[in-house]
């Protein structure tokens, strides 16, 4: 949830304690001009800041929509200071929010140029930036793909440390009464063999982690093959070029870190008068 607190901060850090660069007299408009086809994200978080600096805003398109270079995303208009003071902000946070959209979107197509039965959902990690979790997951979400757990509170995640100090079946047992009825488990395991196991015991998800495609493939159908009536997820560096080879295994989720750590910034100018 984005407050007027994180939008005093991001304008605090960009104006610093004496603006003389945005001292401009007078009232103007501005337009968020895409440079790069892609698709758009982040425009609730731009639009938050012009309007707390008593801007008017409108958005001709949404969030999610796919863009091509020359197409308006934002438009402005206020007093000139105030619009050229939000710009910078506005301008990084929608670039980086639609990189991350344009990279999810990227991923979610190359799932669906499969040819297996089900297409597995691409979801998103808590490799996060901090202070920028709910833009980046908005982000994900607009470019088509599923948000994950957005905090530890929403999942139960058995990883590897945990297994190692408690055991496998004991530590899924721990977390299961310890956790509420609606929280899901989701346990990590690092060998095929060891999935249909971890499914018995208990777990809603099996996570596949830094499996190739074939320990993958093997891994799921032991859960099936075992009719648990659990997930599979596939996660570990996976990354876009990689999807179709995953896609195919018959996972349900395929998770990366990569569409919010790595995303590239889609660019955008910020243009007035």
């Amino acid at each position: 949830m984005l407050t007027d607190s994180d939008i005093e901060r991001w304008l605090r850090e960009d104006v610093g304690h004496h603006d003389v660069t945005n001292d401009v007299p007078g009232t103007t408009e501005g337009r968020l001009v895409a440079k790069e086809t892609g698709v758009v994200a982040g425009l609730d978080a731009a639009t938050a800041v012009f309007e707390y600096l008593d801007c008017a805003v409108e958005t001709p398109i949404e969030s999610g929509t796919a863009i091509d270079a020359g197409d308006v995303v934002l438009r402005v208009d206020g007093p000139a200071q105030s619009v050229l003071r939000g710009e910078r902000v506005a301008v990084n946070v929608t670039g980086h929010a639609s990189g991350v959209a344009t990279k999810t979107r990227a991923a979610v197509d190359a799932a669906e140029s499969t040819t297996t039965d089900s297409t597995p959902r691409i979801a998103g990690t808590r490799k996060t930036t901090p202070g920028l979790r709910g833009i980046e997951k908005r982000a994900v979400a607009a470019g088509g793909g599923d948000t994950h757990r957005l905090d530890l509170s929403h999942m139960v995640m058995v990883k590897d440390n945990h297994i190692a100090e408690m055991g496998l079946v004991d530590a899924i047992e721990h977390f299961r009464e310890r956790a509420s009825f609606a929280t899901k488990l989701d346990v990590e395991v690092e060998a095929p063999e060891d999935a249909p196991r971890t499914a018995e015991a208990g777990a809603d998800i099996v996570l596949l982690d830094n499996m190739s495609p074939g320990e993958t493939e093997r891994a799921a159908d032991l859960v099936a093959a075992a009719d648990a009536d659990a997930l599979t997820e596939a996660s570990g560096g996976i990354t876009v070029a990689d999807v179709p080879a995953y896609a195919e295994t018959g996972v349900d989720i395929i998770s990366m870190g990569s569409l919010t750590h790595s995303a590239p910034t889609l660019d955008f100018s910020f243009r007035t008068g």
